[in-house]
């Protein structure tokens, strides 16, 4: 049986509609500040509108039955449609000039990554920044569904592991169930947003910026309204600790949070990968902070000075910025690149730990650096005893072995692939540390890298062949690599 185009182009057609309406809602609020991007948006949206209901329009009779083969295409072009569409808004605008830019800025935003090309945020229309962080909400919202519902259906990446307890499905077919799911984590996803919009506001922030960094948190974005970030209130530390707060739910399970609202709070704390996750950010916090306490000069590094003592200043900077890298959020409230060089290596490999499997999150995952761990370990008892049937164990159950390759599998993807990425980076004349931090950003989907990449800098200095590939990197990332990379494979084509 052939690709079943027509419901690939439909499903196309129906993502191009959703974003279009989306930007008629940024094209209101441009309307609501009168910040002269409103005709611009509302321009790029009926273009986006347009063209997604002729392709619904002219596939009208597919076939409902999606196989895994279009699977793979409808998520890794689903994610290209929608960043191809959502440069209009800047290019039509003018806010970005140039296709290459603003197609970067774009699919930073769809894929959550938030590097970005833009030097003097502040600038920029109300209307153009609340779809900058739009693309962030919209790409935070897909992640968590393609997570839950699409990836199990697909055998990609270990998700398998908690498919069974979440609502999803178990064919190769869309399923009811799909649907089920997603409107339950989209309400958790849009209930957190809404929540942290009023804490920030009733925190200091202005509506505006608070809606903004609310939609940048919950998908571990991290656009911000401000050229500063998050160090624009270093002097409010409510705010930040709100951030840090959501940046933390954000890069959990989503599926724990219904578990939770449901009163299983039991459930949730037996979690083996949430307590790990937890674990993981008390350590990192507390060697940060104790570094920063002793080797650091807040005054110096922060963008603005810290107004309470070094002991709170140096914890709060710590969690703050652990947090937001495990978790992938990439907001900054100093430039943790200039602290110490041990913690410059030591965040360097925090960009390689990502948050929890079913999160906003990118990365490894929390989960994979568990059962790589737990099946190394356990390779010493199966040499002691190799007749000995030994299996790894994850949530007091027996994982397949299938899985468990599938995860050392895409780990060793993962570090060619970043090795490649900081290779070709560095073929066009990017200096080592900047080589391998935008690799490791890009792919890990973080934001804020090293060298001139670092957190007082941004992306703009990369030649646009670099911004191109570290996209194609973000993409790759974001979509758990097999997704994106099977495409690029001659037998994935082939008819069988």
């Amino acid at each position: 049986m052939g690709l079943n185009f027509k419901i690939i182009f439909h499903l196309m057609g129906l993502l191009l509609l959703c974003n279009g309406c989306f930007m008629l809602l940024a094209a209101l609020v441009s309307g609501i500040y009168d910040d002269g991007a409103t005709v611009a948006i509302t321009l790029a949206a009926i273009t986006t509108v347009l063209l997604g209901v002729l392709a619904m329009f002219f596939t009208l009779g597919h076939r409902k039955e999606v196989q895994r083969k279009e699977g793979y295409i409808i998520v890794t072009f689903g994610w290209l449609v929608m960043s191809a569409s959502g440069v209009l808004p800047y290019m039509f605008s003018g806010a970005i000039p140039g296709i290459t830019n603003a197609f970067f800025e774009t699919i930073s935003g769809y894929t959550t990554t938030g590097a970005s090309i833009l030097n003097d945020i502040e600038s920029l229309p109300e209307g153009i920044l609340f779809w900058r962080s739009l693309t962030h909400w919209i790409g935070g919202m897909g992640i968590i569904v393609l997570a839950i519902a699409i990836l199990p259906l697909l055998g990609i990446g270990g998700m398998q592991l908690f498919s069974a307890e979440a609502p999803g499905p178990h064919a190769d077919k869309l399923h009811p169930r799909i649907t089920d799911t997603a409107k339950r984590l989209w309400l958790i996803y849009f209930g957190y947003t809404v929540a942290e919009t009023f804490l920030l506001k009733i925190a200091g922030m202005s509506f505006f910026d608070a809606i903004n960094h609310a939609m940048a948190t919950l998908s571990t974005g991290g656009f911000s309204t401000k050229n500063a970030s998050l160090a624009y209130w270093n002097d409010q530390p409510l705010i930040q600790y709100i951030v840090i707060f959501f940046m933390f739910l954000a890069g959990s399970n989503f599926v724990l949070s219904y578990f939770a609202f449901k009163g299983k709070v039991q459930k949730v704390l037996r979690d083996e990968e949430f307590k790990i996750y937890g674990i993981f950010i008390v350590v990192f916090t507390v060697i940060t902070a104790l570094v920063i306490y002793t080797k650091v000069n807040l005054d110096v590094t922060a963008y603005h000075p810290m107004v309470l003592g070094g002991g709170e200043s140096a914890f709060r900077q710590a969690l703050f910025q652990v947090v937001a890298v495990v978790t992938t959020t990439g907001f900054v409230t100093a430039d943790f690149t200039s602290w110490t060089p041990f913690l410059t290596v030591f965040f360097f490999g925090l960009m390689f730990c990502g948050g929890s499997a079913g999160s906003t999150a990118g990365g490894i995952k929390v989960m994979r650096h568990v059962m790589v761990i737990k099946n190394g370990l356990l390779e010493f008892k199966r040499t002691l005893h190799p007749s000995a049937i030994i299996p790894v164990r994850f949530n007091n159950k027996t994982v397949s072995e299938h899985i468990v390759y599938n995860i050392i599998g895409f780990l060793v993807l993962y570090m060619l692939l970043f090795i490649i990425g900081a290779l070709v980076l560095s073929f066009m004349g990017l200096d080592f540390l900047t080589a391998v931090g935008g690799a490791a950003s890009s792919l890990g989907n973080v934001g804020p890298a090293f060298g001139s990449l670092n957190p007082l800098s941004n992306f703009n200095g990369l030649p646009d062949l670099g911004k191109w590939w570290c996209g194609f990197l973000m993409l790759a990332g974001r979509l758990e690599l097999f997704t994106v990379l099977i495409l690029l494979t001659p037998y994935f084509w082939k008819r069988i």
